[in-house]
């Protein structure tokens, strides 16, 4: 048997056993997780104030669209800031309307924009909060109804810090829709299965919460202030332990958001998202690592084989019949727990469509060269 032909068939064998690990253990977590029975006790009686922060840089559509459903919530002991972050359109008239009709919404300016990314705004929202609870969203983004900030504050139980939520896309008919979603739905199980199994390594910036205490007792984003991305999963990333984080995984809790509708948008939010990643702990980017490479290199590997060696086929066929199969069965799951089962049916091609992910966005996470530049709002 040639040299090649063998490395083939060890690189298929360790990535298919590396991916069954992954889809057949560690996201079980995720996939066979049940709703915690909830307190007769409402919500509010327990007391905790929460601050809603969004940023909002340049988004005057959204804010008139989508504001007054975080102003409608049912959450007693609540505000909402808003920081304009130096915006060019009229978002501070709209803000300021808004404001004249609702005692919960403040807002505050930034005349002038000095560093990359939200976070000199975040931060800023976050000093001036006046409740224990900072529960993040953008200006894109819309709860599915009046309990969105009650469903999330149920997770920060005592001796929790960090309450993890889902954040969703609007669905439509295309293509990179359907993409978005699944890339969403894939990333979701990650950290919600990490996180079940004890290894929590980040959130999604667009529904997370956190107790404002431990936003300074870690620094705030002092340590990658330079970065335009990692405003959520970096302070996560370092803060987030098993025993004080949680998550919320009820559909009353889903934040929803409006996906992007070119490829080339979708592909600059993702290379300045994936950025982050080269800053986080050791562990985690071993773990992440090992879920991207053998991913892609069971791929990588069948098709090599399928090609170059026709005796090896069966081989091949049966690793990745096996290995789609556990997928597609846990993915019947999660994506029902995720609300998104319509996606189903194309989750055999967005998995292969995935090696594809890999190629591209590969040199990204081995050039850190642009991380300084990129910018979150134009």
């Amino acid at each position: 048997m040639p040299l090649i032909e063998i490395i083939l068939v060890a690189a298929l064998l360790m990535s298919t056993l590396i991916q069954l690990y992954f889809w057949g253990i560690l996201f079980n977590y995720l996939a066979s997780y049940k709703h915690p029975v909830k307190s007769s006790e409402h919500p509010d009686k327990c007391e905790i104030g929460v601050s809603v922060i969004i940023c909002a840089r340049n988004e005057a559509k959204n804010l008139k669209k989508y504001l007054p459903r975080l102003l409608n919530q049912s959450y007693h002991n609540l505000e909402i800031i808003v920081i304009n972050d130096a915006s060019t359109d009229n978002s501070l008239e709209i803000l300021l309307e808004f404001q004249k009709k609702s005692h919960i919404l403040r807002v505050l300016q930034i005349n002038s924009k000095y560093t990359v990314g939200k976070k000199a705004a975040l931060s800023y929202g976050i000093s001036a909060a006046h409740k224990e609870a900072i529960l993040l969203t953008d200006a894109d983004c819309t709860p599915i109804g009046k309990h969105w900030v009650s469903e999330m504050i149920s997770g920060l139980k005592p001796g929790k810090e960090i309450v993890l939520g889902f954040s969703p896309y609007l669905t439509t008919s295309s293509l990179l829709n359907r993409f978005i979603r699944f890339e969403t739905n894939y990333i979701a199980t990650q950290y919600y299965s990490f996180a079940l199994a004890g290894i929590p390594y980040m959130g999604v910036g667009r529904n997370l919460l956190y107790r404002r205490q431990l936003f300074f007792d870690n620094g705030g984003f002092k340590d990658h202030m330079h970065l335009a991305s990692g405003d959520d999963d970096l302070l996560i990333n370092k803060a987030a332990r098993f025993s004080n984080t949680s998550v919320v995984l009820t559909p009353q809790a889903f934040m929803y958001s409006v996906p992007k509708s070119y490829w080339r948008d979708f592909y600059y939010q993702k290379r300045r998202h994936l950025t982050a990643g080269q800053h986080y702990q050791t562990k985690h980017k071993v773990l992440l690592g090992l879920l991207s490479a053998s991913h892609a290199g069971h791929y990588l590997s069948v098709i090599s084989l399928m090609i170059m060696f026709p005796a090896q086929r069966p081989l091949a066929l049966f690793a990745t019949t096996v290995r789609i199969l556990v997928v597609c069965w846990q993915y019947r799951r999660i994506l029902s727990l995720l609300r998104d089962t319509s996606l189903l049916p194309w989750v055999p091609l967005l998995d292969v469509a995935y090696l594809l992910y890999y190629l591209v966005f590969a040199p990204v996470l081995f050039n850190t060269g642009k991380s300084r530049q990129e910018k979150w709002k134009q």
